[in-house]
C-alpha cells in the first residue's frame, strides 16, 4: 500500500487536489471531513469540547458552532492546542480504520491540513505539498471566503509556515495559476510518479533506472531529502535502526554527483539487515537482490569483511541507494570517513571531481552506470583508502560510535 500525505496552507487549493486524486483512483482519507464527524451531535468528541471550552460553543441545535470555537483557538494558542489534543487522537484513530479497511495494494492519499504541525510526515511513503504564495492565498479568502484580512492572516499564522511546508515535502505542486492548470499538474503527478511508486511497492522492486551516469551540478537541496528520508527509514524499524546517515558524493557540498541519495543504515548485525528487510521494503524501499559485499579496500582484503545488504527506494522520481552495514565494519567505516575527508579537504575533492568528469565521459554513452562505478574503482584503492586513512589519523577524526546497543567499534579493528 502506497501512503501519500498531502497538506497544505489554507487557501492552497488542496481540496481540489484531493477530490482530484480520488478521481483517479485513489483511497482518499480526508482529516477535515473526519474532524468534523467525530464532534457530531452525541458523539464522545462533541462531549469533550463542551467539557474544555464550555456550551456557548454550541448552536440553537446542539451542534458545534464552528466560527465561535475559531475566534477562540486562533487567537489563543494554548486553546487550539488543547483543542487539538482533542481531535487529532479521534482522527487518527477514524484515519487508521478507513486504512486497514482498504485494498491491500491501494494509493491511500490522506489529506492532513496540519501535517506538518502534528509531525506526521515520517509515517508515509512521499509528502505531497500544494504551495502558494501568500499574497494568493490572502486574495482567496478575502474575496470567495468573505474574511476579513486580519482574520485571514490570523488562520495563515496559526499553521506552519510556508518554509517548514516546503521543507517537508517530497513533491510540490504550485497552485498559483489556473484550476485547469492544477489538475493538469495532478495528473501528469498520477501518470509519472504515483502510479510507478505503487506499482513498485505492490512488487518489492526498486524503481528501474538506465542509461550512463549523468553529473549534476550540486544541489544545496539534497541534505534536505536526505534528511526526510532517513526519518522515514528510522521511523521504520525503530528498535533496529542504529542511525541512518547521507553519505556519498551528494552529502559533500560543493561536489558534483549523480542525483542519486546514497543513504547508511547502520545495524548491530547482518542478521539485523536480513530481519528487517521487508520493513524497509514496505516503507518504500526494496532490497537489490544479489548485491551482499562492497569492493574490499586495501587493509582489510577479506570480502566477507565488506558483506553489506543494498536496497534502492520505489518512487521513480527520487532514486536512493540504501547501505545496510554492520557499524563498526570497514564499509561502514570507510564510507563516513571518505565523506568527512572530502568535506574537510578541498584538494582531494577537487582531485575526486576531476575523477568522476573524466570517467563520466569515457562511459557517456554506456547503457547503465555500471562502467561508470568500475572505472573509479583504482582511484578508490590508490587514492581514497590511503588519503582517508592518513586524513583520520592526522586529524583526530572517529566514527560515531553505539555503546548504547551494545556496538561500539570503532575503524577497522
Amino acid at each position: 500500500m502506497l501512503k501519500i500525505g498531502l497538506t497544505g496552507g489554507i487557501a492552497s487549493g488542496k481540496s481540489l487536489v484531493a477530490t482530484r486524486l480520488e478521481e483517479l483512483g485513489a483511497v482518499l482519507v480526508d482529516a477535515d471531513a473526519i474532524a468534523r464527524e467525530v464532534v457530531e451531535p452525541g458523539t464522545p468528541g462533541l462531549a469533550a469540547v463542551v467539557a474544555a471550552f464550555g456550551p456557548e460553543i454550541l448552536d440553537a441545535a446542539g451542534r458545534l458552532d464552528r466560527p465561535r470555537l475559531g475566534a477562540i483557538v486562533f487567537q489563543e494558542p494554548e486553546r487550539r492546542a488543547e483543542l487539538n489534543g482533542i481531535i487529532h487522537p479521534l482522527v487518527r484513530e477514524r484515519a487508521a480504520a478507513v486504512i486497514a479497511a482498504a485494498p491491500a495494494d491501494a494509493l491511500v492519499v490522506q489529506d492532513i491540513p496540519l501535517l506538518v504541525e502534528t509531525g506526521q510526515q515520517k509515517n508515509f511513503h512521499l509528502v505531497l505539498v500544494v504551495d502558494a504564495p501568500e499574497d494568493v492565498r490572502l486574495q482567496r479568502m478575502t474575496e470567495h471566503r468573505g474574511m476579513t484580512e486580519a482574520d485571514a492572516r490570523s488562520r495563515i499564522a496559526a499553521q506552519a509556515s510556508r518554509q517548514d511546508r516546503l521543507a517537508a515535502a517530497d513533491a510540490v505542486l504550485t497552485n498559483s495559476g489556473t484550476r485547469a492548470e492544477l489538475l493538469a499538474s495532478v495528473d501528469r503527478l498520477w501518470n509519472e510518479r504515483l502510479l510507478p511508486f505503487a506499482r513498485n511497492i505492490s512488487q518489492g522492486t526498486v524503481a528501474a533506472r538506465s542509461g550512463a551516469a549523468v553529473l549534476a551540478a550540486p544541489d544545496s537541496d539534497w541534505p534536505r531529502q536526505a534528511s526526510n528520508l532517513a526519518e522515514r527509514l528510522k521511523a521504520a524499524a525503530p528498535g533496529d535502526v542504529l542511525a541512518v546517515d547521507h553519505i556519498g558524493s551528494t552529502a559533500v557540498p560543493g561536489l558534483e554527483a549523480k542525483d542519486v541519495i546514497d543513504l547508511q543504515l547502520s545495524v548491530a548485525d547482518l542478521a539485523t539487515a536480513d530481519r528487517i528487510a521487508p520493513l524497509l521494503g514496505a516503507a518504500g524501499f526494496p532490497r537489490w537482490p544479489g548485491i551482499l559485499v562492497d569492493s574490499p579496500l586495501p587493509g582489510r582484503p577479506d570480502p566477507a569483511a565488506w558483506s553489506k545488504r543494498l536496497h534502492g527506494n520505489a518512487d521513480p522520481a527520487r532514486p536512493v541507494n540504501l547501505h545496510v552495514r554492520v557499524a563498526g565494519s570497514p564499509g561502514w567505516w570507510f564510507a563516513l570517513c571518505f565523506r568527512d575527508w572530502l568535506r574537510a579537504d578541498p584538494a582531494a575533492r577537487r582531485e575526486y571531481g576531476a575523477k568522476k568528469r573524466r570517467v563520466a565521459a569515457l562511459h557517456a554513452s554506456d547503457a547503465t552506470t555500471a562502467g561508470y562505478a568500475e572505472g573509479k574503482e583504482d582511484w578508490f584503492r590508490e587514492v581514497a583508502a590511503p588519503g582517508a586513512q592518513r586524513w583520520a589519523e592526522s586529524s583526530g577524526w572517529q566514527p560515531p560510535s553505539y555503546v548504547s546497543t551494545g556496538v561500539a567499534r570503532t575503524a577497522q579493528s
